[in-house]
């Protein structure tokens, strides 16, 4: 490869890696905390293992604990729900039936997210509600091969899967009015990037083709015409050396 033409290469590779890295800063990430999270959409995934791939049984209390600050599996779209029956035999072998982080609320006598937020979406197996002597002890699983929902009994059933939850999105003490300054800082930087590797890349050019930014300047000293005396000493040494 030519000179130039490796040097407008390495040019672009570097913006391009500068940009990614940006938007990395700024669109959040998953915990690192030594365990393996999947991203996925806003959020990230942590499918907990059994030995040789084969998933453990758990309690609903006991998969909640084994998420350790973290949310148990919640399921809020068709396409979450899709994406867990996918990757599920990547992490489990044959059928396994997931906790999901459902109670049943006496108040209103329907099922809830443990953050007490409503089924936006739902994909029950069949549409029968909790039986009326067990009213208190109904939690929620779903089959990893199907993706559908079953209700079961939180004390009783033990489930094979555990699957943690969080948000990729960095929490926000302050609200998200600062995201618009970001994202204008951001930008800002990536402009003044790329103005200043042009201008490298303008006087590496110029160097490269043999001329150079100062070489049409020359320093002349400025004219400065003889005082008298030194006139008419100058003319009378040249008058005494003639013969």
């Amino acid at each position: 490869m030519e000179p130039k033409k490796r040097y407008r290469f390495n040019f672009l590779c570097n913006i391009i890696a500068f940009a990614l890295y940006c938007e990395r800063c700024y669109a959040g990430d998953c915990p690192a905390d030594g365990r393996t999270w999947v991203p996925f959409a806003q959020s990230c995934y942590h499918f907990v293992h059994g030995e040789e791939d084969l998933a453990k049984s758990y309690t609903f209390e006991s998969a909640r604990g084994m998420c350790q600050g973290y949310e148990l599996l919640s399921i809020r779209s068709p396409e979450e729900n899709k994406f867990i029956v996918q990757y599920s035999p990547q992490v489990w072998k044959g059928n396994t039936d997931v906790w999901l982080d459902m109670y049943f609320n006496a108040d209103n006598e329907t099922l809830l997210w443990h953050d007490d937020t409503q089924l936006d979406f739902a994909n029950w197996q069949d549409e029968s509600m909790p039986s009326e002597s067990a009213i208190m002890d109904i939690c929620a699983a779903m089959h990893s091969s199907t993706g559908k929902w079953m209700q079961v009994s939180c004390a009783e059933d033990t489930e094979n899967g555990v699957v943690c939850k969080t948000s990729q999105k960095p929490d926000k003490k302050e609200g998200g009015s600062d995201s618009p300054l970001l994202s204008a800082l951001v930008i800002l930087s990536v402009l003044v990037i790329l103005g200043l590797s042009a201008v490298v890349w303008f006087l590496h050019q110029r160097h490269g083709s043999g001329g150079s930014l100062f070489t049409s300047f020359e320093y002349h000293p400025p004219f400065r015409s003889p005082l008298t005396d030194e006139a008419a000493l100058v003319g009378a040494e040249e008058t005494e050396e003639m013969p």
